[in-house]
């Protein structure tokens, strides 16, 4: 099975689910997505039920209130949305997204200290 790629606002649910290990309910998402942003309880049950259809979340319907809970893991849909990036907006080559990236001027001296180690670490996994 493809991973759908979400949108930015199923994105925004999907992180809530991810931040939370049991699954939650429309009222539970709603009240998490209105910490940060003014969300109408609809627009979030809208929302849920057209990602359920997607395949982006599985709804429990055994009780009363309907439960959430995310089909993929955050790291599987941030790989797949990565992939897709890659290959629509730099032609497949990880080198052109990761100089763009250091290109910008949002890179820190302490981010680029841990790419560095990350690219030890990698390189040290492909030798072994």
């Amino acid at each position: 099975m493809a991973t759908p790629h979400p949108t930015e606002g199923e994105l925004a649910i999907l992180r809530v689910l991810w931040g939370r290990p049991a699954p939650m309910t429309v009222r539970e998402v709603h009240e998490a997505l209105s910490r940060t942003k003014d969300t109408a309880y609809t627009t979030v049950l809208k929302m849920l039920t057209i990602m359920a259809e997607k395949g982006l979340v599985h709804r429990d319907d055994s009780e009363r209130s309907h439960t959430y809970t995310p089909v993929h893991a955050e790291h599987v849909v941030q790989d797949s949305l990565l992939n897709d990036l890659m290959r629509r907006a730099f032609s497949g080559s990880a080198v052109n997204l990761v100089q763009r990236a250091l290109d910008s001027d949002a890179t820190s001296d302490e981010e680029l200290d841990a790419i560095a180690r990350l690219i030890a670490r990698a390189k040290a996994r492909r030798r072994r």
